[in-house]
């Protein structure tokens, strides 16, 4: 989510930082800190980036600097990078490392729970935010409290530059830009696959999911109150699949994809459409799950959880037994790093539309194409 139209940056000059990882020393931060090291040493940067890594603990930011230091084969990554003590309970701390900085890196979540203090922080101290979530209430929900101001702060509060939804959205306008005409549909399909330490999910990832699918109701109540411009279809109507399919193309059974990634894929059409006029893309996500068993064990699994996530004990059970209730799949500790490394996943995109000088408005689409976009595992493709 782009929420500003200003400087892209509302920093003033003299800041000491550029960057600053907050909740650096969390599970997904840590991979962040290290990206940001590497990208730093790299010598791909214009000069020298001055960056800060931020959280509660000291010794824990420490011991994550540390830990990219050794992964870079550096004895330590030095005096450049900055610790800022933070707490995201404490508004007076956030605003002071808001301050420090031209753009926060927000790696604390859950978002619905602890992203709005930060995302507050950034607007009114001229700092610009962006985070890692893919939790569309949250991202629709700062949209509409806070897009106005940070317009007029000149800062970008832009969500969802992880996992979800880089790949999505990027690999939608990546086939749009190779089709030999005019894109008009595309439907998306995840496939994740592990090493011979298998893979599991940190917690985080889980809870968010629990409380996501939990708040479904009051999701279209907060689109409601935006009053998101209708996008227009243009070409054949994209169908719609079942919620569980066989997919020729794979041949194995797909499911609808339950992430931000439609979310954040339309609203990156709207913007193109109605601010820049371009030809809006039909988008839908799925992923791939396997054999006939996957499906008897996802759908059990599925109205179990769906139960569940409708009563606040059920929902209290489900966040505080996670191994339990996913079969092992999500854990507190998260995979661990050969796990991790073992991990990958590959987006496959399938789009259609009409070839150079036919009316998208007359007749069938006449062009195809097929793209993929391909990745380490979530935590890392997220940093």
């Amino acid at each position: 989510m782009a929420a500003g139209g200003g400087g892209g940056g509302g920093g003033a000059p003299e800041r000491p930082y550029e960057l600053v990882v907050f909740g650096a020393s969390g599970f997904t931060g840590q991979f962040v800190v290290e990206e940001v090291a590497r990208a730093a040493a790299g010598g791909e940067l214009r000069g020298a980036l001055r960056w800060a890594v931020a959280g509660r603990s000291r010794e824990k930011l420490q011991a994550v600097l540390e830990r990219a230091a050794e992964r870079l084969g550096k004895a330590a990554l030095g005096a450049e990078v900055g610790v800022l003590l933070c707490d995201v309970g404490d508004a007076a701390s956030l605003a002071a490392v808001a301050r420090q900085t031209r753009l926060v890196l927000n790696c604390v979540g859950p978002y619905r729970f602890f992203g709005e203090p930060v995302v507050e922080a950034c607007v009114e101290n001229g700092a610009s935010c962006i985070d890692i979530c893919g939790e569309p209430q949250f991202l629709e929900g700062m949209y509409l409290k806070y897009n106005e101001k940070a317009a007029e702060k000149g800062v970008y509060v832009i969500g969802s530059c992880g996992f979800d939804s880089i790949p999505a959205d990027m690999g939608v306008l990546y086939t749009r830009d190779k089709l030999k005409g005019t894109l008009t549909a595309v439907e998306s399909f995840l496939k994740v696959k592990s090493g011979p330490e298998g893979s599991c999910a940190h917690d985080g990832t889980w809870k968010s999911a629990v409380y996501g699918l939990a708040d479904q109701d009051n999701l279209r109540k907060l689109r409601k109150k935006i009053g998101y411009a209708p996008v227009p279809v243009v070409g054949a109507k994209l169908k719609s699949r079942g919620l569980v399919f066989y997919n020729q193309e794979f041949k194995e059974y797909s499911i609808r994809f339950m992430g931000s990634d439609g979310s954040v894929v339309k609203r990156s059409q709207c913007y193109l459409h109605t601010e820049l006029q371009e030809t809006p893309v039909q988008y839908g996500a799925y992923v791939n799950i396997g054999g006939l068993g996957s499906v008897i064990k996802l759908m059990f699994a599925g109205i179990f959880f769906l139960l569940l996530v409708k009563f606040s004990f059920g929902r209290k059970l489900l966040t505080k037994y996670p191994e339990f209730f996913s079969a092992g799949f999500f854990t507190k500790k998260g995979p661990t790093q050969k796990q991790m490394d073992g991990t990958s996943f590959t987006m496959t995109f399938f789009g259609e539309g009409y070839s150079e000088g036919q009316d998208p408005q007359y007749g069938k689409p006449n062009v195809k194409i097929c793209t993929e976009v391909k990745g380490p595992g979530m935590y890392v493709s997220s940093s």
